[in-house]
C-alpha cells in the first residue's frame, strides 16, 4: 500500500489524522506530514482516513494502481 496525498487539495481539516494517527499527523494548524508506505496492519484505519476526506485529497495506491478511498483492493 501506498498513499499520496495532493496537498494542493488539502486544507487541513485533519479527519486522517484522527483516524489514522499513526500514518498522518498535522504539523502545526495546517501543514500534514503522512507516511507514504505505511504497514498493511495500518490498511482500515487509512481507507477509513481517505474515505473521510472532505476534499477526497488522499489516493491509496495498491501494487501500481490507484483505488478509490472506499474500496478494497
Amino acid at each position: 500500500m501506498r498513499i499520496v496525498v495532493d496537498l494542493s487539495r488539502c486544507q487541513g481539516y485533519a479527519q486522517c489524522a484522527f483516524l489514522a494517527p499513526d500514518t498522518f499527523r498535522m504539523h502545526g494548524e495546517e501543514a500534514l506530514m503522512y507516511n507514504p508506505g505505511p504497514d498493511d496492519a495500518e490498511r482500515d484505519r487509512v481507507l477509513r482516513a481517505a474515505a473521510a476526506c472532505p476534499v477526497q485529497a488522499i489516493l491509496v495506491e495498491w501494487e501500481g494502481r490507484h483505488t478509490p478511498a472506499e474500496a478494497s483492493p
